[in-house]
């Protein structure tokens, strides 16, 4: 089963890659974008077995920091084969 753990900066905390990325965008002529905060896309491959509460703690323990940052798990449904 695909899982995707989207994780992003806590309201407040800085976000110096977002700035950079609104900074671009104004350069190159880009209008109308008040705020950019950046995250990240994590995608875990996992047996069907994995249940919330592990996915969960994987987060806390090693996907995102529980300081500055907050996540969301999204389960995807089965693997897709080719």
């Amino acid at each position: 089963m695909k899982v995707q753990i989207h994780v992003s900066l806590k309201p407040g905390v800085l976000d110096p890659q977002g700035r950079a990325i609104h900074h671009a965008l104004e350069g190159l002529g880009f209008t109308g974008v008040n705020d950019v905060r950046a995250g990240r896309l994590i995608e875990l491959d996992v047996d069907e077995s994995v249940t919330d509460e592990a996915l969960d703690e994987m987060c806390r323990k090693l996907l995102a920091n529980m300081v500055i940052e907050n996540y969301r798990i999204e389960r995807m449904g089965p693997k897709e084969t080719v």
